[in-house]
């Protein structure tokens, strides 16, 4: 076990500064190392004999060098060069040719035009006669007129109407009190006779037929209050 050191006394004179050590860097030696190389490579040491570097031609050998001959050019003409004026040449073919076409063309429409054309429209023939015209077709014949159907039903009387149907109406009127009073048995269907028919058909509440107009519903009850053969 180690004891504590006695403490010392302190120094009374001027503090120490630490020693700085100096030492050569190795860049320094190797340049020096460089410089006696670069000394000794100018001299041949003796004893030694210089040796021709790998890839370096040998001393004098400038002087034995020989030029090679010039390679002989190909004396065949290259297809793909056009020779100066080929252009003209081509132009000038294609010129003379578009005017033989011209003038070729331009002959045959001239022969063309002194031959009589074959094409031209033919003469009109004589005209047609009227015999040789055909007959067209005829109508359809027309359907018999037929007469309008009554919507108060078939024997309807109205007024303009006139006969004996007329007549007997006129008779039947009279026999009803105050409808028809000293009326006309003309046989002629009046104002004065569609009047007294209306007066019926209002008095009797006949609502079938057309105010004024003898029809079925208003024969029907006339002739049930008007027996025939009585006066």
């Amino acid at each position: 076990m180690s004891t504590p050191s006695e403490p010392r006394p302190p120094h009374d004179g001027p503090a120490l500064e630490p020693i700085r050590v100096l030492r050569p860097r190795r860049t320094d030696a190797l340049a020096e190392l460089m410089r006696e190389f670069q000394q000794d490579a100018g001299r041949e040491p003796a004893g030694y004999e210089s040796v021709a570097l790998p890839g370096q031609p040998p001393a004098g050998s400038e002087a034995r060098t020989q030029e090679l001959p010039p390679v002989a050019r190909d004396s065949r003409r290259r297809t793909d060069v056009v020779p100066p004026g080929a252009g003209l040449r081509r132009a000038a073919v294609a010129v003379a040719v578009l005017a033989a076409a011209v003038i070729g063309f331009g002959g045959a429409l001239l022969l063309r035009g002194e031959r009589p054309d074959d094409t031209a429209a033919p003469a009109p023939g004589p005209p047609r006669s009227a015999a040789s015209t055909p007959d067209p077709a005829p109508a359809p014949p027309t359907p018999p007129a037929t007469a309008p159907v009554d919507p108060d039903g078939a024997g309807t009387l109205r007024e303009g109407a006139t006969g004996p149907e007329v007549t007997e109406l006129q008779q039947r009127l009279l026999r009803i009190p105050d409808v028809y009073r000293d009326g006309s048995t003309s046989g002629r269907y009046d104002p004065t006779l569609t009047a007294a028919v209306a007066r019926f058909q209002l008095w009797y509440g006949i609502r079938g037929d057309e105010t004024g107009v003898y029809g079925n519903d208003t024969r029907a009850a006339l002739e049930s209050r008007t027996p025939a053969g009585a006066s």
